[in-house]
C-alpha cells in the first residue's frame, strides 16, 4: 500500500450497560511494540478495572501479520474478536482499541457481551480524526553545496525530505521519498543536474 488512514488523535467513548463501565480508548501504535506499551499503559490508568480487552492492527490496514486481540477473562470470542472486527473494517491501520470494564454485578451474556465490546470500539471510531501517511524509503545523495538548495526544492515537490546531512569535500544526503514519487524525482533529479546526480539504496 502506498499510504493508509492512520489515527490522528487519541479518542475516549465511555458508556454503562446494566450497571458495567464500559471505557473504549483507540490510539495510534505504529507496531506492535507501541500496541502492547498503550495497552500497559491503559491497564496502569485503570488497575481497578475487571477487564481490559484488545484488539490492534498495528501496521497499515491489509497487513494480517499484525493483528492481535485479547478477552482478558472474558469468555472466549465475546470481546477482542468482535473488537478487532470493527478495527478490521474501519480501514484505518497502526491503530489499537482498549475496552476497559468496572463489572457492575449484572451478567450480560455472551451477545451482551459481543455487543457490548464490539459497540464501544464502533462509537468510539465515529468519533475518530484520521490522517494520511505515506510511507517513506530512504536514498542516499551525493552532491556539490551549490546544489543543496535546488536539492531541497525538488524534494519538496515530491513530498520528500532530507533526513541527515554529511559535509565533506561534497555533501553526503540521506533522503526520503515515498515510493510511488520515486521514478518522477529521480528524472527531475537527472534533468537538475545534467544527468550527474542519482539517488542510491542504502547499503545496510
Amino acid at each position: 500500500m502506498e499510504s493508509w488512514l492512520v489515527p490522528a488523535e487519541p479518542v475516549t467513548f465511555v458508556e454503562e450497560i446494566k450497571k458495567s463501565r464500559f471505557i473504549t480508548l483507540l490510539a495510534h501504535t505504529d507496531g506492535v511494540e507501541a500496541a502492547k506499551a498503550f495497552v500497559e499503559s491503559v491497564r496502569a490508568a485503570h488497575p481497578d478495572a475487571r477487564h481490559h480487552c484488545v484488539a490492534w492492527v498495528a501496521g497499515p490496514p491489509n497487513d494480517s501479520q499484525q493483528l492481535g486481540f485479547s478477552d482478558d477473562g472474558e469468555p472466549a470470542g465475546t470481546a477482542g474478536k468482535p473488537m478487532l472486527a470493527q478495527l478490521m473494517g474501519c480501514g484505518v491501520g497502526e491503530i489499537t482499541a482498549v475496552v476497559v470494564r468496572y463489572y457492575g454485578g449484572i451478567l450480560l451474556g455472551t451477545g451482551g457481551l459481543v455487543k457490548a465490546y464490539g459497540g464501544g470500539v464502533s462509537q468510539a471510531l465515529n468519533l475518530l480524526i484520521t490522517t494520511r501517511k505515506t510511507p517513506l524509503t530512504e536514498y542516499t545523495l551525493q552532491c556539490e553545496y551549490g546544489q543543496l538548495a535546488g536539492i531541497d526544492t525538488l524534494l519538496g515537490q515530491f513530498a520528500g525530505q532530507i533526513v541527515s546531512s554529511d559535509y565533506q569535500a561534497s555533501v553526503r544526503l540521506r533522503v526520503a521519498l515515498p515510493q510511488s514519487e520515486l521514478t518522477a524525482f529521480s528524472k527531475k533529479l537527472a534533468d537538475f543536474s545534467r544527468g550527474a546526480l542519482q539517488l542510491l539504496p542504502i547499503e545496510e
